[in-house]
Order: C-alpha cells, then structure tokens, then sequence
C-alpha cells in the first residue's frame, strides 16, 4: 500500500520548497498519492467521508505544509478537525482508523534553523511548535513517525547555489526533495 500525502499549501504554484517536493512525489505514483487539499476544496468545504475513504487505502500518512505563524494553514487544521472525527479517529465506538497507522510532517519554514532554539528568537523548537501534531495522532492511537523539514524558505533556496545551473553539485533544493523522499520511505 502507498503512502497518502497531504499538501496543504494555498500558492503552490508560486511555491518554491512545496512545489519541488510534490513535483518529486508524482515522479513516483506507484509508492505516494498527492492529495493537494486547496486543488480539491478551493472553497473549503471538505467530504469527510471521501477523506477518510483515502486515508484508509493508504498504509502511511504524511501532511506536508509551510509553516504560517508557526502553525498550519487554516484548510489543513479544518480538516483535521472534520476529518478525525469521533467513532473514526478517536473514541469509544469504533473510533480507530488511524490506530497504528505510521504518520509524520513534511513542513517547510521560512525562518532559519538557528531561530528554531530555545536560546533562539522565537525561544521554540520546531519539535515544540509540532508538538500539537504530535499529541493529535498520539490521542489517535497513530504511530507519530517524527517530520521532515526545511529550514530558511525566504531565502529562496537553490537561486545562487552551485549546481542549479551548471555546477558540479546539486543545490539545496534538489537534495531535499530527495531527502524528503528517503524520509518518507523510512518511515
């Protein structure tokens, strides 16, 4: 069974992590499904049951996001809570469909690693701001597999770096994406 990934991102388009990542993803169809919630739901109103039917095919779940104001995107957080409903997710009447069910973040933030410390500007880890996710699927009996992440986003990542062009390397960007794929098939 494949891997469901979540991409919860508004201007994919306009994306530079996001979109290399997805674009990596469907370079596999056999082993991720992309499921890119602002494509499916442009006007927010997601069908809980056709969701929960995806994530039930599929053995891993992965949601992958941009970090806003050291949280998700607001279409994400509705539908987890539309999506992981009581007697499906969670709760004393059959509510065990994510049970054992490995999950994990791909995020990307736009501020750099450094500001992610406790002795850092915003005095939080990242693994402290997730934390939330984390809890979620613990409640949900699922196997929190950790996130995957990339640091620094505004700076616009592979622009100027070797290898983008003509360099013997391969940028920032690219060892991500296949960083992020390694990740996922590790889970």
């Amino acid at each position: 069974m494949k891997t469901l990934v979540i991409v919860t991102h508004p201007t994919i388009e306009t994306s530079v992590i996001n979109k290399r990542w997805v674009e990596e993803l469907q370079k596999h169809p056999e082993q991720y499904t992309v499921h890119e919630l602002h494509k499916v739901y442009p006007d927010g109103s997601i069908d809980v049951e056709k969701e929960q039917q995806l994530i039930e095919s599929h053995r891993n779940l992965v949601l992958q996001f941009p970090i806003y104001w050291f949280n998700c995107p607001p279409l994400l957080k509705k539908w987890l809570d539309d999506v992981f409903a009581y007697g499906w997710a969670y709760g004393s009447k059959g509510g065990d469909k994510l049970k054992n069910r490995k999950v994990a973040l791909a995020v990307s933030a736009g501020i750099n690693k450094e500001d992610y410390r406790e002795e850092g500007r915003y005095r939080y880890t990242l693994e402290q701001l997730l934390s939330p996710f984390e809890t979620t699927f613990l409640y949900c009996n699922a196997d929190y597999r950790s996130f995957f992440a990339f640091y620094g986003a505004e700076n616009e990542p592979g622009e100027n770096e070797p290898g983008t062009e003509h360099g013997p390397y391969p940028s920032i960007l690219e060892r991500s994406a296949q960083a992020y794929l390694n990740f996922i098939d590790h889970l």
